[in-house]
């Protein structure tokens, strides 16, 4: 599908759930349906449920959502495709208070939906940094209520971030200089960020081992906690007296950005969830340029993601888990092969009708 250029392009391509399911369908299984349970290819679009497929081979009903981010929603497909849009297309993004207005929806709902896109939005497979890469860190303030949100009077969170450092003219990485030597003519392209709990080596080297590839030149304040990170080329820049972005200019605009948008569009991020923020913002930036785009990626991300329930987002048992469901009678489903019970592998006696007056 070509690349969505407009608001009128986007209520032209998908104007109703048939046309959402269809995209859905292509991005999940882009070479023809594949069952879950037997590998089968041949399946039969049910009538008596919406957007859901029966495996001719085994037997098996599988919806178009189910194991994604979309899994057991009770949303409108319109609606899911609305915020998709709106987050990954507006500059600063949307809050979940602002994706309530716009899509008329309650504000669990809205908080629920934007959280489980935030978390579409990383690649599981994406390439570690390379090149030439600044790393630091930095604190942003947090919300810890629903009252008055004060920056210079809330506590700190303290992030780490990796930008890399490409030509400004070719895109490509520039041409090793010997240690303490600045890079002129350059400018960031991917960006990585993570919520730390303090500035130990520990921290700080699991955090550069699992964003950047070895063997990478990595330009840091000289702090102390980056001694001893082997299999990387280490080239200090003490910042002493001198303001911090002179010699690391473009992690320092980062952050920068970070804290503005942090307090501009959410008014205060909180600590619980700062990583699934720090994950939109690094969408965000690295397709700055690309940002009609980014509704294609991130719908992409999210058929292809395992589900997330609301009690795994809050960090809470589920109390209904392990409840068996009581049910008087147990329940028909019209299937291409028959009425059939759920959970059944053979079809059933008709339900019983009642008689007529």
């Amino acid at each position: 599908m070509a690349r969505i250029r407009s608001l009128l392009e986007f209520q032209r391509l998908f104007p109703d759930e048939a046309s959402c399911a269809e995209y859905v369908f292509e991005r999940r299984w882009p070479q023809g349906f594949v069952c879950p349970g037997c590998g089968g290819g041949r399946a039969a679009l049910l009538k008596s449920r919406a957007h859901t497929y029966e495996c001719i081979d085994c037997g098996r009903q599988t919806s178009i959502t189910a194991g994604t981010a979309l899994h057991r929603s009770k949303l409108p497909l319109t609606v899911w495709f609305w915020a998709a849009y709106l987050m990954a297309t507006h500059s600063n993004g949307m809050s979940a208070l602002q994706i309530k207005a716009q899509i008329g929806v309650s504000y669990k709902t809205a908080w629920l939906l934007t959280q489980k896109l935030r978390r579409s939005m990383v690649d599981p497979d994406r390439a570690p940094l390379e090149g030439i890469v600044e790393v630091d860190q930095t604190e942003i303030p947090f919300r810890s209520s629903d009252t008055f949100f004060n920056p210079s009077l809330a506590r700190k969170i303290t992030i780490v971030g990796a930008v890399e450092i490409v030509d400004r003219t070719t895109g490509t990485t520039p041409r090793l200089k010997p240690l303490g030597q600045p890079y002129f003519g350059t400018r960031s392209r991917r960006l990585r960020l993570a919520a730390i709990p303090d500035n130990t080596a520990a921290a700080i080297h699991a955090f550069v081992r699992a964003n950047v590839a070895p063997g990478t030149t990595l330009i840091t304040d000289g702090h102390r906690s980056y001694l001893g990170l082997a299999g990387y080329r280490h080239d200090p820049r003490v910042v002493g007296n001198m303001a911090g972005n002179v010699l690391l200019p473009w992690i320092h605009r980062v952050f920068s950005l970070l804290k503005r948008w942090a307090l501009g569009t959410y008014h205060g991020v909180r600590r619980r969830h700062v990583d699934t923020y720090l994950n939109e913002f690094v969408f965000r930036f690295n397709r700055r340029f690309h940002r009609r785009a980014s509704f294609d990626r991130i719908l992409g991300l999210a058929a292809n993601r395992a589900p997330t329930s609301y009690w795994e987002i809050v960090k809470r048992a589920n109390p209904r888990k392990g409840r068996r469901t009581r049910r008087r009678t147990p329940r028909q489903r019209k299937t291409a092969l028959g009425m059939r019970r759920d959970r059944s592998t053979r079809p059933g006696p008709p339900p019983p009708t009642s008689p007529q007056p």
